[in-house]
C-alpha cells in the first residue's frame, strides 16, 4: 500500500481511540471530548442496578433478589438515593401483562437499604415502563387500568377493535410516600372523543377536538394495551407532564397544576384546560387533521425536556428530546424539537393548518458509522449532556454512544451481558442479548456522589483488558504535552526525547492494548522497520505521564 495512503488512513486515530477488536465493554473513548461522569444502567434479564465509570468499571451497585426483573426505569436522586422499578421474573399468570410491565416502585439509600415501596399489580391495574420523581419527594407513575368490554363499548369503542373483550387505557398516578397514598391522578378515560356511535358516550367530531383522544384510533390490532405509555417526565417550571404514546406515534403534554377533580375535567389548572391535552405532536392524523407534512414520530421512547428547570430566558426552554425508534427506512434517530409554547396566553400554538408544530426537528442525531447497531425498534434513550454532547442508547443492542456537537463519536460502550449474565471480551452478541431500557450519565460533580466511595471495583465483562482505558485516557491527556517522539509518522527509526540521563524501559502497545515490543532505551533510536503499519502507543517505565502515540508507515 502507498505509504501516504497508509498515513491518511491511520490519521483517524489521532482524534479518538478506537479498539476495533473489542466486542463488548468500552469500544471507543476520547477522554478529552467525552463528558466526565458515571453511567447508570439497569439491564434486563437480571436484577442489579450498576453505576459504571466511562471506562466501564463498576463503581457502585444495588443488588436485589435474583428472581426479580427491571420494571423498567431507574433514577439516582440528588442525595444519593435510588428510585427504581421492578417486577417478578414470572408473569405468565398475571391478569394484566404486556411488554414493559412493572409492579413495584421503591426507594433505596446508597447502601441499598429500603426506605419505602409501593406496588400496583392486580386484575384492576398494573404499573409499567417509567416513573418521574418529583421535587417534593412524590413520584409520578404510569399504570394500565382495566376497562371491560361493556365499558369500552359504552364509551364508544368500535366492538371490532376489542380483540380480547377488554381494554387497558393508561393513567398517571402520583404517590406520596410520606402518607403512603395516591394524592393525584389523571386518566385517559376522562378525555375521550369518538365519531363511531352517536348513541354512546364521548360522541363528537374528532377533527374538532385535538385536546381529546380518539377512542377508535388503533395501531395495535385491538390489543388491550391500546396506548402503551412508555416514558414520563415532569417540568418543574411549567408544572406540566410529558408522556410518550408509541401506538399513537405521538407525545402528549398535560397540566399537573390541576386538582384531581380538575384533571378529570376540561377546565382548571394554569393553562385552563383541566386534564385535556395541552399539546400533542408527531402524528396529526390521530386527530384527523389533513397535512402535507409527513409523520414525525414512529414508536418513540424516552421523551423528556432537555432542561426541565429552564426558564423562558434559557435557549433550551420548551425543548424536548426523544428517541425515534421505527423510522420508515428501518433506522432510528435521536431528536430534539422546540415546542410552540406561548406563556403570554398560556397555550401551545396551533399553526394555520390547525396542527401543532413544529414542522421539523431542531436536531437529528444518528451514529455516523454503525447504522445497524444504532437501530432499535423499541426501548432506547437519549440524553443531552451539560457540555453539549449527546448520549444515545440503542437498547435492543445494548449499544450506547456519545456524540460531540460536531457529531463526532467520542465514546462507545456495548453492555457485556447475555441474558443478564456477564460475557468474556471477544464474545459476539446478537440483538436482544443485552437488552437495555436506558442509559443515563450523571456528572462527576453530581451531589448524589458527595462523600461517596467511587473507586473502580471491577469490569462488568469477564476477562477484561485493563490497559484499554489507560491507553485511551493517558494518550489523549498527553496530546497537550510536549511531543516526545520524532519523526511521527515513523518509517524505520523512532527517536525519543526523554528527561532521563541513562536508560528506560520501553513498552509499545497496539490499539487493542496488546504489547508488541518491550525493549531498553539508552539514548539511541528504536528500530521499528519490522513493525506492521498502524497506530501504536508507547510507555516509558510504566508511567502514564509518558504515554504517547505514533503512526508506523
Amino acid at each position: 500500500m502507498n505509504k501516504i495512503l497508509t498515513f491518511l488512513l491511520f490519521c483517524f486515530f489521532l482524534q479518538s481511540i478506537s479498539f476495533s477488536q473489542n466486542t463488548v465493554g468500552l469500544i471507543k473513548y476520547n477522554s478529552a471530548q467525552s463528558f466526565p461522569g458515571y453511567n447508570l444502567v439497569y439491564p434486563h434479564n437480571q436484577s442489579t442496578v450498576y453505576l459504571l465509570d466511562n471506562c466501564g468499571q463498576i463503581v457502585h451497585q444495588w443488588n436485589d433478589n435474583s428472581d426479580l426483573r427491571p420494571g423498567n426505569s431507574v433514577y439516582l436522586m440528588p442525595n444519593g438515593d435510588l428510585i427504581k422499578t421492578k417486577r417478578p421474573g414470572s408473569f405468565q399468570e398475571d391478569p394484566i401483562w404486556a411488554g414493559g410491565g412493572g409492579a413495584t416502585v421503591e426507594r433505596l439509600n446508597w447502601n441499598n437499604t429500603l426506605k419505602w415501596s409501593f406496588t400496583k399489580n392486580d386484575a384492576q391495574g398494573r404499573l409499567h415502563h417509567d416513573i418521574a420523581p418529583l421535587p417534593n419527594g412524590n413520584v409520578l407513575m404510569i399504570a394500565w387500568e382495566l376497562k371491560s368490554n361493556e365499558e369500552a363499548i359504552q364509551a364508544g369503542r368500535n366492538p371490532e377493535k376489542i380483540a380480547q373483550d377488554k381494554l387497558w387505557p393508561d393513567q398517571i398516578i402520583e404517590y406520596n410516600p410520606d402518607s403512603n397514598a395516591i394524592v393525584w391522578e389523571w386518566n385517559t378515560w376522562d378525555h375521550l372523543v369518538q365519531d363511531f356511535d352517536a348513541t354512546k358516550d364521548n360522541f363528537g367530531e374528532v377533527e374538532n377536538h385535538p385536546e381529546l383522544i380518539d377512542l377508535n384510533w388503533d395501531n395495535h390490532n385491538g390489543h388491550p394495551d391500546w396506548l402503551h405509555f412508555n416514558a414520563i417526565d415532569y417540568n418543574e417550571y411549567l408544572d406540566q407532564i410529558v408522556i410518550s404514546v408509541p401506538y399513537f406515534d405521538e407525545i402528549w403534554i398535560i397540566d399537573h397544576s390541576t386538582t384531581t377533580a380538575e384533571a378529570a375535567g376540561h377546565i382548571g389548572g394554569n393553562f385552563g384546560k383541566g386534564g385535556d391535552l395541552l399539546y400533542r405532536w408527531g402524528n396529526p392524523t390521530t386527530y384527523k387533521r389533513d397535512s402535507s407534512r409527513e409523520q414525525q414520530l414512529f414508536f418513540s421512547h424516552d421523551v423528556h425536556w432537555i432542561n426541565p428547570q429552564a426558564n423562558p430566558a434559557d435557549l433550551d426552554f420548551g425543548k424536548l428530546a426523544v428517541f425515534n425508534n421505527r423510522l420508515p427506512d428501518f433506522s432510528s434517530s435521536a431528536n430534539i424539537f422546540q415546542t410552540p409554547i406561548d406563556l403570554e396566553n398560556n397555550e401551545y400554538i396551533l399553526n394555520t393548518e390547525e396542527i401543532y408544530g413544529p414542522e421539523d426537528f431542531t436536531k437529528v442525531l444518528t451514529h455516523p458509522e454503525a447504522p445497524i447497531e444504532a437501530f432499535s425498534n423499541a426501548i432506547s434513550s437519549v440524553q443531552i449532556l451539560p457540555n453539549g454532547n449527546a448520549l444515545v442508547c440503542s437498547g435492543r443492542w445494548g449499544f450506547s454512544y456519545e456524540l460531540s456537537p460536531e457529531d463526532e463519536v467520542v465514546w462507545e460502550y456495548i453492555l457485556p451481558l447475555q441474558g443478564g449474565n456477564p460475557v468474556s471480551q471477544g464474545t459476539d452478541l446478537a440483538i436482544n442479548d443485552n437488552f437495555l431500557f436506558r442509559l443515563k450519565r450523571y456528572a462527576e460533580t453530581y451531589s448524589g456522589f458527595d462523600n461517596r466511595n467511587l473507586d473502580p471495583q471491577e469490569y462488568l465483562e469477564l476477562n477484561p483488558d485493563p490497559t484499554i482505558c489507560d491507553l485511551a485516557t493517558s494518550t489523549l491527556d498527553l496530546s497537550l504535552k510536549k511531543t516526545l517522539l520524532h519523526p511521527n509518522p515513523v518509517v524505520d527509526y523512532l527517536h525519543l526525547d526523554l528527561p532521563m540521563e541513562s536508560s528506560a524501559d520501553i513498552l509499545i502497545y497496539n490499539t487493542v492494548g496488546k504489547m508488541v515490543i518491550k525493549t531498553k532505551w539508552d539514548g539511541q533510536p528504536i528500530y521499528l522497520a519490522s513493525l506492521p503499519a498502524g497506530a501504536y502507543f508507547i510507555n516509558i517505565n510504566n508511567q502514564k505521564p509518558y504515554f504517547s502515540k505514533f503512526i508506523k508507515l
